[in-house]
Protein backbone atom coordinates (compact mmCIF):
# COMPACT_ATOMS: atom_id res chain seq x y z
CA UNK A 1 0.00 0.00 0.00
CA UNK A 2 2.86 2.41 0.82
CA UNK A 3 4.34 1.60 -2.60
CA UNK A 4 1.04 2.52 -4.30
CA UNK A 5 0.94 5.88 -2.49
CA UNK A 6 4.55 6.55 -3.51
CA UNK A 7 3.73 5.76 -7.14
CA UNK A 8 0.65 8.01 -7.09
CA UNK A 9 2.60 10.85 -5.48
CA UNK A 10 5.45 10.45 -7.96
CA UNK A 11 3.07 10.45 -10.93
CA UNK A 12 1.24 13.48 -9.51
CA UNK A 13 4.52 15.36 -9.12
CA UNK A 14 5.51 14.45 -12.68
CA UNK A 15 2.20 15.77 -14.01
CA UNK A 16 2.68 19.04 -12.13
CA UNK A 17 6.14 19.48 -13.61
CA UNK A 18 5.16 18.70 -17.20
CA UNK A 19 1.66 20.22 -17.32
CA UNK A 20 1.40 23.22 -19.65
CA UNK A 21 0.23 26.59 -18.33
CA UNK A 22 -3.54 26.92 -18.34
CA UNK A 23 -5.89 29.88 -18.29
CA UNK A 24 -7.74 28.49 -15.26
CA UNK A 25 -5.87 28.17 -11.99
CA UNK A 26 -8.43 25.74 -10.58
CA UNK A 27 -10.78 23.41 -12.39
CA UNK A 28 -13.25 21.28 -10.46
CA UNK A 29 -15.78 19.09 -12.24
CA UNK A 30 -18.24 16.68 -10.70
CA UNK A 31 -19.80 13.79 -12.60
CA UNK A 32 -22.92 15.93 -12.94
CA UNK A 33 -20.85 18.63 -14.73
CA UNK A 34 -19.69 16.28 -17.49
CA UNK A 35 -21.32 16.85 -20.87
CA UNK A 36 -21.19 13.54 -22.73
CA UNK A 37 -21.08 13.68 -26.53
CA UNK A 38 -22.07 10.70 -28.68
CA UNK A 39 -19.09 9.53 -30.75
CA UNK A 40 -20.94 6.65 -32.46
CA UNK A 41 -21.00 2.89 -31.80
CA UNK A 42 -22.12 3.48 -28.20
CA UNK A 43 -18.93 5.43 -27.41
CA UNK A 44 -19.22 8.80 -25.65
CA UNK A 45 -16.70 11.50 -24.74
CA UNK A 46 -16.88 14.19 -22.06
CA UNK A 47 -14.30 16.97 -22.56
CA UNK A 48 -12.67 18.38 -19.42
CA UNK A 49 -10.14 20.83 -20.88
CA UNK A 50 -8.58 21.70 -24.21
CA UNK A 51 -10.06 21.01 -27.64
CA UNK A 52 -10.03 17.34 -28.69
CA UNK A 53 -10.17 18.29 -32.38
CA UNK A 54 -7.45 20.95 -32.35
CA UNK A 55 -4.76 20.05 -29.83
CA UNK A 56 -3.88 18.88 -26.35
CA UNK A 57 -6.91 17.86 -24.30
CA UNK A 58 -8.15 15.98 -21.28
CA UNK A 59 -11.40 14.04 -21.44
CA UNK A 60 -13.39 11.04 -20.27
CA UNK A 61 -14.18 8.32 -22.80
CA UNK A 62 -16.97 5.79 -22.20
CA UNK A 63 -17.17 2.39 -23.94
CA UNK A 64 -20.31 0.23 -23.68
CA UNK A 65 -20.21 -3.27 -22.18
CA UNK A 66 -18.97 -5.86 -24.66
CA UNK A 67 -17.32 -3.38 -27.05
CA UNK A 68 -14.26 -4.64 -28.91
CA UNK A 69 -12.43 -1.95 -30.86
CA UNK A 70 -10.79 -2.75 -34.17
CA UNK A 71 -7.00 -2.61 -34.24
CA UNK A 72 -6.23 1.11 -34.42
CA UNK A 73 -3.93 3.90 -33.29
CA UNK A 74 -4.12 7.60 -32.45
CA UNK A 75 -1.72 10.18 -33.85
CA UNK A 76 -1.48 11.89 -30.46
CA UNK A 77 0.51 10.35 -27.63
CA UNK A 78 -1.98 9.68 -24.85
CA UNK A 79 -1.99 8.72 -21.19
CA UNK A 80 -4.94 6.80 -19.82
CA UNK A 81 -6.40 5.81 -16.45
CA UNK A 82 -9.27 3.33 -16.34
CA UNK A 83 -11.84 4.88 -14.00
CA UNK A 84 -14.42 2.08 -13.99
CA UNK A 85 -15.13 -1.23 -15.65
CA UNK A 86 -12.79 -3.98 -16.82
CA UNK A 87 -10.86 -3.92 -20.09
CA UNK A 88 -8.34 -6.13 -21.84
CA UNK A 89 -5.86 -3.98 -23.75
CA UNK A 90 -3.91 -5.74 -26.50
CA UNK A 91 -0.67 -4.12 -27.67
CA UNK A 92 1.90 -5.83 -29.91
CA UNK A 93 0.15 -9.19 -29.39
CA UNK A 94 0.30 -8.98 -25.58
CA UNK A 95 -2.90 -8.81 -23.51
CA UNK A 96 -3.10 -6.61 -20.42
CA UNK A 97 -6.12 -7.11 -18.13
CA UNK A 98 -7.02 -3.73 -16.60
CA UNK A 99 -9.32 -2.63 -13.80
CA UNK A 100 -10.27 0.65 -12.12
CA UNK A 101 -7.21 2.74 -11.26
CA UNK A 102 -4.93 1.00 -13.78
CA UNK A 103 -2.89 3.21 -16.12
CA UNK A 104 -1.32 2.91 -19.54
CA UNK A 105 0.42 5.20 -22.03
CA UNK A 106 0.36 4.76 -25.79
CA UNK A 107 2.91 6.77 -27.76
CA UNK A 108 4.39 6.76 -31.25
CA UNK A 109 1.08 5.74 -32.87
CA UNK A 110 1.13 2.34 -31.12
CA UNK A 111 -1.62 0.09 -32.56
CA UNK A 112 -3.94 -1.44 -29.97
CA UNK A 113 -7.26 -3.17 -29.35
CA UNK A 114 -9.49 -2.62 -26.31
CA UNK A 115 -12.10 -5.17 -25.21
CA UNK A 116 -14.62 -4.28 -22.50
CA UNK A 117 -15.10 -7.30 -20.22
CA UNK A 118 -18.23 -8.21 -18.29
CA UNK A 119 -21.59 -6.46 -18.22
CA UNK A 120 -20.37 -3.03 -17.08
CA UNK A 121 -19.36 -0.12 -19.32
CA UNK A 122 -15.77 1.12 -19.14
CA UNK A 123 -14.85 4.74 -18.43
CA UNK A 124 -11.35 6.08 -19.13
CA UNK A 125 -9.72 9.42 -18.32
CA UNK A 126 -7.37 10.43 -21.13
CA UNK A 127 -4.75 13.12 -21.55
CA UNK A 128 -3.94 13.52 -25.25
CA UNK A 129 -0.89 15.50 -26.36
CA UNK A 130 -2.45 16.50 -29.69
CA UNK A 131 -5.67 16.35 -31.70
CA UNK A 132 -7.68 13.18 -30.97
CA UNK A 133 -8.32 10.90 -33.91
CA UNK A 134 -8.75 7.20 -34.61
CA UNK A 135 -6.73 5.61 -37.42
CA UNK A 136 -7.65 2.03 -38.37
CA UNK A 137 -4.79 -0.40 -38.94
CA UNK A 138 -4.72 -2.41 -42.17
Amino acid sequence: MKFMYAVVLSLSALLLVTAPARAESTLVMTKADLKWKDMGNGIAAAPVSGDMAKGESRFFLKYPAGLVTPNHHHDADHYVTLVSGAVTLTVAGKEYPLGPGDYFALTDKQPHVAKVKGSEEAVFFIQADGPWNVVMEK
